[in-house]
């Protein structure tokens, strides 16, 4: 079997762009609302959410390959790589010290032109505590690069990327062919197809030991953002990763011709899905907002600490509602201080109570 990289046109890719014109509708309506919301928000309000945003896919970008790290870790080195905080000796995963540098590494870097000192910096900051690997460095060596899955002696080769002494060339190719693809701003449909074939084409060259798949959901980002002219907020990977089988499976199916409108027409549809959800991010975001300017004045700190923690885990929600015990954990404070608080709360309507007894927990009532 061939993979792409085999085939004697690589790396001439041969798609019908017919296929995302009604998607392109659709998009430049989302992008246009999104824009028009986040624009409406205060300063502040805009800085929280752009950090939630990359919070996200910091976390969502690592989930996909298997690494899950806290909430905590990943939001105090993003806000102490804004200079928000100097928050990074509150981190225990050094690894997620990596991935939040990383967010803002890309963020800040939509418009500069790509380089292969760029992605290789990227490497640098994500891979930093990693051990046995060549950070910011191509991979080399003899042993081939599979992506295989299956157990010892029944593995599947998913795909196999070029050799070790391939890489320099090809990653030469990749920035030349990424360069000289120059988009209009206004051009949704190249920024679409641009930023599709950027993912498809590193993963298929695949350079690096390790990290391959989260440079190049951050190389999307970066083409996507820079096609448009703005920082996009999305989280590509909190998409990817609601169906990660099917993303490996249509990145594996693209990895074997030249032939991309498929991968083109799934790929500019997970784009599109996230920046919908982004939309319910941002609506998310502005009901906090709302309800902390309404019920603060009428909490005490413990209250609003907890209420605070509530809120943390965004549109997902807090998982098992608020209970005795979670309320003790966050506040620091006896069971029966937190019964007493949290009595208060649910008679404030703040929070909603469900279920009985020992069982209680308690909701946020954001339809006060």
């Amino acid at each position: 079997m061939n993979y792409n990289w085999q085939l004697p046109n690589w790396p001439k890719f041969i798609f019908n762009d017919s296929v995302l014109d009604l998607l392109c509708v659709d998009f430049a309506l989302e992008t246009g609302e999104l824009k028009g919301l986040v624009d409406s928000l205060s300063g502040a309000i805009q800085q929280e959410t752009i950090l939630q945003f990359m919070i996200a896919e910091a976390i969502k970008t690592s989930e996909i390959e298997g690494e899950f790290y806290s909430r905590q870790d990943v939001m105090s080195s993003i806000k102490k790589n804004l200079g928000i905080t100097d928050a990074i000796s509150q981190i225990r995963d050094k690894n997620a010290q990596g991935v939040g540098k990383l967010m803002v590494q890309v963020r800040n870097s939509y418009a500069e032109k790509l380089t292969e000192s760029t992605i290789k910096d990227w490497h640098a900051t994500l891979m930093e505590f990693s051990k046995h690997i060549s950070v910011g460095e191509y991979r080399s060596g003899s042993e081939p690069m599979q992506i295989v899955s299956g157990s010892f002696g029944k593995e599947i080769i998913h795909f196999e990327a070029p050799s070790s002494n391939d890489v320099p060339a090809e990653m030469k190719k990749f920035i030349n062919w990424y360069n000289d693809f120059e988009i209009k701003p206004t051009d949704i449909k190249n920024a679409l197809i641009k930023t599709s074939i950027s993912h498809l084409y590193f993963e298929s060259i695949h350079p690096f030991e390790d990290g391959n798949g989260r440079i190049g959901r951050a190389i999307a980002e970066k083409c996507l953002s820079e096609s448009l002219n703005r920082p996009v907020l999305m989280s590509i990977s909190s998409i990817i990763e609601q169906n990660k089988k099917g993303y490996y499976e249509s990145l594996k199916q693209a990895q074997r011709t030249l032939k991309i409108t498929d991968w083109i027409l799934y790929f500019s549809t997970l784009i599109l899905e996230s920046q919908k959800s982004a939309k319910q991010t941002v609506l998310f975001t502005l009901s906090k907002t709302k309800f902390m300017d309404k019920f603060k004045s009428q909490m005490n700190e413990r209250q609003a600490k907890a209420v605070l923690k509530m809120f943390e885990n965004g549109v997902s929600g807090f998982e098992g509602g608020m209970t005795a015990i979670k309320y003790v954990s966050i506040t620091k404070t006896s069971r029966a201080t937190a019964t007493r608080d949290l009595q208060d709360l649910t008679e404030k309507s703040i929070l909603i109570p469900k279920g009985g007894g020992r069982s209680v927990s308690y909701d946020l009532n954001l339809g006060y």
